[in-house]
């Protein structure tokens, strides 16, 4: 399938947007304002980007580290939208891409990790409204900030919509299928270990004890423990999981987990990989300048790194998000991610046209929001 053939597939598969789309285009909330954008560049941005210019915003847009897809760019630039910079795994460039975002001084943010809004506060420029962030990670790094923002910033990942919708099924799908497509192994009998049980750990464990995987549970959080112990998972520490484990994914969101000091108990061909916001949850620089440590590409995007004892573990997407990384990377699934931007564009409207003040800095999705998706998506399968 063609990229383009692929845009216009998700597009039509974008029920959800469609509707939302056409009212917009009535509306018009976004009539002389700038979206400035910080997100995976991937065919289901392409539709959001496409619903929100249906609404009259002007977009400027940059991607995330390692998950650009070319094609979504040469679409987007084709239709018109100002995309900055190429796929890039460098934290320098993207530094750099966020500024150019900013110097357009859009009127609307739509973040995903807090990049844009943390920039914002170190040049700050007249006319910023607010915008979204879209993750938990960005919304721990917001918080500290709220005084200083002083503008209504939504939190998509913490409507309950989008954790259970896109987050738990949506993440949890797409972990299991690009598990599959960088690797081409077997899923029954694997000992997996998910380190971090937030709604995006609890699907890629339900994913994964669905296809019949032998799934641990680590969390730095007592009462996440617990919970995975009730939904049925075995839970220890990290230490103990890693002793056995034949796939180890980390999905916690906040920070290096796997390091230097871990890797004498990794098992010889353990597959790592990372599922987090940032790349840095496993930290392979770090284990590859370990002493007579040899590394290589010994499959697309598969980083094999081998030990002095030979024991060798393999590192998916060289520890990038593994669902957007390599190959063939198809992300979450359409129908997920249709929710999720419904939601990101009924939020940016409201921003847009004052229906959410500065008293609503860092703070979750409106609940009027949240039940016009469920609503609307009931309806399109005939439940309303």
């Amino acid at each position: 399938m063609t990229d383009a053939a692929r845009i216009a597939w998700v597009d039509q598969q974008c029920r959800l947007m469609a509707g939302i789309r056409e009212e917009i285009a009535q509306t018009r909330p976004f009539d002389g304002l700038t979206v400035g954008s910080a997100i995976h560049l991937e065919p289901k941005t392409a539709a959001l980007v496409a619903t929100l210019r249906a609404g009259g915003a002007e977009v400027v847009a940059t991607g995330n580290l390692g998950s650009t897809q070319p094609g979504t760019v040469e679409h987007l630039r084709a239709s018109g939208v100002r995309v900055v910079g190429e796929p890039t795994r460098d934290r320098a460039v993207r530094a750099r891409h966020i500024d150019e975002v900013l110097d357009a001084e859009p009127q609307l943010l739509l973040d995903n990790g807090g990049d844009l809004f943390l920039r914002y506060l170190e040049r700050p420029y007249a006319g910023l409204l607010g915008g979204t962030e879209e993750t938990t990670s960005g919304r721990q790094v917001l918080e500290p900030h709220r005084a200083a923002l002083a503008m209504p910033v939504l939190v998509i990942n913490d409507s309950p919509i989008k954790a259970f919708a896109e987050n738990q099924h949506g993440v949890g799908q797409s972990v299991l299928e690009s598990y599959l497509r960088f690797t081409n192994r077997i899923t029954h009998g694997e000992r997996v270990v998910v380190v971090g049980y937030g709604w995006c750990g609890r699907g890629v464990a339900d994913t994964f004890r669905n296809a019949r995987s032998q799934v641990t549970v680590v969390d730095a959080d007592p009462v996440m423990c617990l919970r995975a112990l009730m939904d049925g998972f075995r839970t220890t520490s990290l230490e103990a999981a890693l002793v056995d484990a034949d796939v180890v994914i980390t999905v916690t969101g906040g920070g290096r987990v796997l390091g230097p000091e871990h890797t004498h108990l990794l098992r010889d061909g353990a597959v790592l990989a990372n599922a987090g916001h940032e790349p840095d949850e496993i930290d392979l620089d770090a284990i590859e300048a370990l002493p007579g440590v040899t590394a290589g590409e010994t499959l697309p995007d598969v980083r094999s790194v081998t030990f002095t004892d030979g024991r060798t573990v393999h590192v998916l997407g060289s520890g990038h998000m593994v669902n957007l990384a390599g190959p063939g990377a198809r992300g979450n699934s359409i129908q997920s991610m249709d929710i999720g931007f419904s939601l990101q564009t009924l939020c940016l409207a409201q921003v847009a046209t004052g229906q959410v003040g500065p008293q609503d800095c860092v703070v979750p999705v409106p609940r009027a929001v949240d039940v016009a998706v469920a609503t609307g998506y009931l309806a399109l399968k005939g439940m309303v």
